[in-house]
């Protein structure tokens, strides 16, 4: 967030704020007052549990709007309906966000007003955590706010501080002006141009399973989570993404092209039919061989013990991608997941593969990496000589603000932008 917020990109804007039942509710009148000061038209949603804490007299007097608190009222239903009133916002604000909304809107649920608007709407949404810090760190919080996340929810806060119920901790909602500061900083963002705007990028991600026979395959552990963060990075930053997925259990990011596949073959097939583009990022954790012949039935057990698998392997995908040619994306990345040496095997496989930068990060059992919500990536960019890549360590993240970072070094890398003809799959220079 910039020190000296520009609060000029306010003016104008409109802004659905949801307030949930709990002590910080009463902060939400200060930040009305502090968002009409600066232009922003604000229309309130109260939750029957906010309406404990502030009342709609009180909210309305501060916003100058009228205030809704029922799902069921006839007269708003026929003046204002759910539909509208979460769409005609520029963007919809939670705050407070209690334990109980976060877990409604993690599970999709529409009982009230508040969580039907947010299960309507097709606006951006940001929601400001408070509640008790064990309530905070409770697993199953954590994990609404994860799957919130990965559906495209921006979160603000909690803070870490004294709290209403004398606890000491994270749970505190942000005080308003931050709130204001980080919702002028979304909109100078949105009225910023976005660096990827008019490129084409390919992002595989997820496992392959390679068929046995009809009910049993060869696969690894990968999630999917993080090449699924890269291909919404790239699609926050402009980009026309296509996500060529493995088998997973994640939502398709916003805004994405996704297509399904299972083998290594379908996601060649699938990747080299997203082309032509500027970006191809191969983050999918490909199996290395499949079996050469499947069997057509489930094969059993019999008295001359296991059967005998015969494998063969299967298409290089980072190394096909990467091969010269009027089709070859611009910047083709690579990932590396090793269990040992993770450097040397990855800068071996940068120098072979013929891609330009390989993300390498340490998947060995105890890391956490494979299924888990973070990363520690080394970026290898290719050098002067092949043997001598450069090399970036980067922090231990999460894997959004992996992907947020990759993103943003593929978006420096290609500036300024260049247009794909339509003639042929040469890019052209604009």
């Amino acid at each position: 967030m910039s020190a000296t917020p520009d609060y000029s990109v306010l003016d104008g804007k409109r802004l659905l704020l949801i307030i949930s039942g709990g002590i910080a509710a009463y902060k939400c009148l200060e930040l009305i007052r502090r968002l009409r000061e600066r232009g922003v038209r604000v229309r309130a949603v109260l939750t029957q549990a906010a309406q404990q804490f502030v009342t709609p007299l009180s909210v309305a007097a501060l916003s100058e709007e009228k205030v809704y608190t029922d799902l069921f009222s006839l007269t708003d239903e026929s003046e204002m309906g759910h539909i509208r009133l979460s769409r005609e916002a520029d963007l919809v604000v939670v705050a407070p966000a209690s334990a109980d909304i976060l877990a409604r809107m993690a599970a999709g649920m529409a009982n009230d007003l508040a969580t039907t608007a947010l299960l309507a709407t097709d606006k951006p949404v940001l929601v400001v955590p408070a509640m008790n810090v064990m309530m905070w760190t409770n697993p199953a919080t954590q994990a609404n706010v994860r799957i919130l996340e990965q559906r495209g929810i921006r979160r603000l806060g909690p803070a870490a501080g004294d709290m209403a119920c004398g606890e000491v901790g994270s749970g505190r909602m942000v005080e308003p002006m931050e709130i204001v500061a980080a919702i002028a900083a979304f909109f100078a963002g949105q009225s910023a141009s976005k660096p990827l705007a008019g490129r084409r990028a390919v992002v595989t991600s997820g496992p392959t399973h390679e068929p046995i026979d009809p009910v049993r395959y060869i696969a690894n552990r990968s999630s999917g989570k993080q090449g699924h963060a890269v291909a919404a990075a790239l699609a926050a930053l402009g980009a026309d993404v296509t996500l060529v997925s493995g088998p997973v259990t994640l939502a398709d990011p916003m805004g994405v092209r996704v297509v399904r596949v299972e083998t290594a073959a379908e996601m060649l097939a699938a990747s080299q039919g997203a082309l032509p583009a500027d970006i191809a990022v191969c983050a999918a954790a490909v199996a290395d061989w499949r079996v050469a012949a499947a069997a057509g039935d489930k094969v059993k057990k019999g008295p001359d013990g296991p059967p005998t698998l015969t494998l063969a392997e299967n298409p290089d995908i980072l190394a096909t991608l990467a091969q010269a040619g009027p089709a070859r994306p611009r910047l083709v990345v690579g990932f590396a997941a090793e269990t040992r040496d993770v450097l040397a095997y990855a800068a071996a496989k940068l120098a072979k593969k013929g891609c330009d930068w390989i993300v390498a990060n340490d998947v060995a059992t105890g890391t956490g990496t494979f299924g888990g919500d973070d990363n520690q990536v080394h970026l290898l960019r290719r050098g002067a000589a092949p043997e001598a890549p450069l090399i970036e360590t980067w922090p231990r993240l999460s894997k959004t603000e992996v992907a947020a970072r990759l993103a943003q070094a593929i978006a420096d890398t290609l500036s300024p932008p260049i247009a794909l003809s339509t003639s042929n799959n040469n890019p052209e220079p604009v």
